[in-house]
Formats: C-alpha cells, structure tokens, sequence
C-alpha cells in the first residue's frame, strides 16, 4: 500500500502541512501552473483542491484547474481519487471542470448533516465535529452525483461520484477532514499517473 496525495493551490500553506505533518500522508503541492503543463507528470494516490479554490480572493486555481480538466478526468478514470472542497464564491459553474454536472450555492453556516444510508464509510471525514453544528460553506442545489451527507431539508454538502475505476467526493464542509479519513482516502494499493 502507498499514501501519497497533491494539495493545488497557489503556495504551500497550513493545509499542506495539515496533511503532511498531521495525517500522515506524503503530500507534495501543484499548482495551476503546473497541473496545466503538458510536461508534468506526477503519481498520486488523491489531489486535494481546497476550499475558495473559484474565489479570486483567495487563489487563482480555477483557469489552471479548467486548462486541466481533461487530465482531471483520466487521472480519477484510471483509479485516482479527487476531493474538492467547497469553491466559496457564488458565481455559476465553478464546477465545471470536473466530468459530471455540480452547481453549488455559496452560503457559509453551521448545518446539521446525516450520512445517507449506505455511505457511512465516509462519516470518518467529519470524526471529532458536532454532526448537529458542523461549519459549511454552502450546498449542491443541482448535481448528477450520489449524495453522501445532507440536512434534514434536503440541502446537499457531500456528494460522490465512481468515474472509471475512481472516485470524487465533492463537500461544502468548512473543517479539515480527520486525519483518519485523510489517511484512509490517500492510501490504496498504486498510485496514479496524473
């Protein structure tokens, strides 16, 4: 078994570290520079895309994340896994670039979530918070995927989707994951070419 994953984002910041020093998992970080090069190559076990990745105030992911989403796509096609955090900004189709439908609706909170009946092995990303207050950044009014974690009124905040041999999970949630999780959903028997 490996544990390796890439955090994108503009510059190495506390989340890196999160996911290096504190779960464990060999991270190295991308940036929209280099995920959009056509000479990049790197092997992964999951990418990682952080929360406010559309919001210009926050980094500039979005074009390089847009430019790449072909490979995006083969990557999780050939058994990568892809967590996407929440984009925190509230223009349309900040989504778009990955291979299914998602819409998102930017509206910071706390929310109340329950795991839908079959999807409990992903309870273990929100190890440690109050499922009756947990901090989000909004929902999925419209997507094609399966919806992992809602509210009690039907909002979505964590959605899954099988592409090929791998997966995305997609959440709003505004918290690490658990270092458990992250070291669960980082580990799988090969690492993939990105």
């Amino acid at each position: 078994m490996t544990t390796k994953a890439a955090v994108l984002w503009d510059q190495p910041g506390t989340f890196n570290r999160y996911v290096d020093e504190c779960c464990g998992v060999c991270c190295e970080h991308l940036t929209q520079h280099l995920i959009a090069a056509p000479f990049f190559r790197g092997r992964y076990v999951a990418m990682v895309i952080p929360t406010g990745f559309a919001n210009q105030a926050y980094s500039r992911l979005l074009p390089g994340l847009r430019a790449a989403s072909n490979r995006i796509e083969r990557f999780v096609e050939n058994g990568g896994r892809l967590l996407v955090f929440g984009a925190a900004d509230e223009r349309p189709g900040a989504y778009d670039w990955l291979p299914f439908e998602v819409e998102y609706r930017f509206e910071f909170g706390q929310r109340s979530l329950g795991f839908a009946d079959g999807e409990e092995r992903y309870a273990p990303i929100l190890d440690g918070y109050d499922l009756a207050a947990v901090e989000t950044d909004g929902f999925f009014p419209t997507h094609d995927a399966e919806v992992v974690a809602g509210t009690p009124g039907g909002q979505a905040v964590i959605l899954r989707k099988a592409v090929g041999d791998g997966e995305i999970l997609v959440t709003s949630t505004h918290e690490y994951p658990s270092a458990k999780f992250m070291g669960t959903f980082c580990t799988a028997e090969r690492e993939t070419l990105f």
